[in-house]
């Protein structure tokens, strides 16, 4: 028979994927749907669970870069604390085999130093609210899968861009095609991004591999790039150039706090690398798809929409 999973998020960027790339392997793939004020009707999920093998759990509260929750730990607790453990519990409860939870690099930190790339066994360091959200989520977890046998794995995505990518990809792509002038070009960084295609392959690799319970993968596409490198791949993919000004780092760091603006700049500036060696081996996995090749189906579908 074949496998049969659940995905939660699944009308969200990476969960849709999941969904559609589950049927492509021929997966019994279904999703899991949550009531208008973020919870699951307990009667319909324990239905909805029965029979199946595997939940991915894409759902959360995302990352966000202006917060205007009066309490940002809380809200994010409650979606991606609260919310993922009741899950799992009903998963366990109705005899789900493995619970693939979509986690977050910022569980690792926010940067990396030269040569020294995160990997799943460094010591936890997320410095924002979300990023605490999803370390306290692994944890619990953990404690879940200790506690009742459900097998756990946990994965940690870098920044994930693909077709129908939002956010900064997104403001990147609409800046490049404008021809904007773009102050990057003497950043020297390296940036570990992973395409939406290598993801989901990694993902549902996860769902059937024997090797993959109890263990916390990082995914990226096995290449890492500096940003004005990304700039001039993104911008070739789109069919343009990359007009990109030779302003000092230390200089945009200084003009972005004084409009509040540094974290986001720093992350442009600053290197956040991950090592694939315990995914790779553990998983026997390769990313299958290349970053160029990526990068020229995420500017596909958004040129596709430009010309609407």
């Amino acid at each position: 028979m074949p496998i049969s999973i659940v995905v939660s998020g699944a009308t969200g960027f990476v969960g849709s994927a999941v969904l559609a790339g589950a049927a492509a392997r021929g997966m019994t793939a279904g999703a899991l749907v949550r009531r208008h004020d973020g919870e699951y009707e307990r009667a319909a999920l324990q239905q909805g669970l029965r029979g199946v093998d595997c939940i991915v759990h894409c759902a959360g509260r995302a990352h966000i870069m202006t917060d205007a929750s009066p309490d940002p730990l809380e809200a994010f607790r409650t979606s991606n604390v609260t919310r993922t453990l009741a899950l799992a519990r009903a998963a366990a409860a109705t005899g789900v085999r493995r619970f693939v939870f979509i986690s977050s690099i910022k569980v690792n930190g926010e940067c990396t130093a030269s040569g020294a790339p995160f990997l799943p066994s460094d010591p936890p360091r997320p410095a924002d609210p979300y990023g605490v959200s999803k370390h306290e989520a692994e944890q619990a977890l953990r404690q879940l899968s200790t506690e009742t046998g459900l097998e756990v794995v946990v994965i940690r995505p870098v920044l994930v861009y693909g077709p129908g990518v939002k956010a900064n990809f997104l403001a990147m792509m609409q800046w490049l095609k404008r021809k904007v002038p773009l102050p990057f070009g003497l950043i020297d960084n390296r940036r570990s991004l992973v395409g939406l295609d290598n993801l989901v392959d990694l993902i549902l690799t996860t769902v059937e591999h024997p090797n993959a319970p109890s263990q916390t993968f990082l995914v990226s596409d096995d290449e890492d790039v500096s940003t004005p490198e990304l700039l001039t791949r993104t911008a070739a993919a789109l069919g343009t150039s990359a007009r990109l000004l030779p302003v000092s780092p230390a200089f945009l760091c200084g003009l972005a706090s004084l409009v509040g603006k540094r974290a986001a700049v720093s992350r442009l500036c600053g290197s956040l690398q991950v090592d694939l060696r315990h995914t790779k081996m553990t998983l026997d996995w390769s990313p299958p798809a290349s970053v160029d090749s990526e990068l020229a189906r995420t500017a596909r579908h958004f040129l596709s929409f430009e010309a609407r």
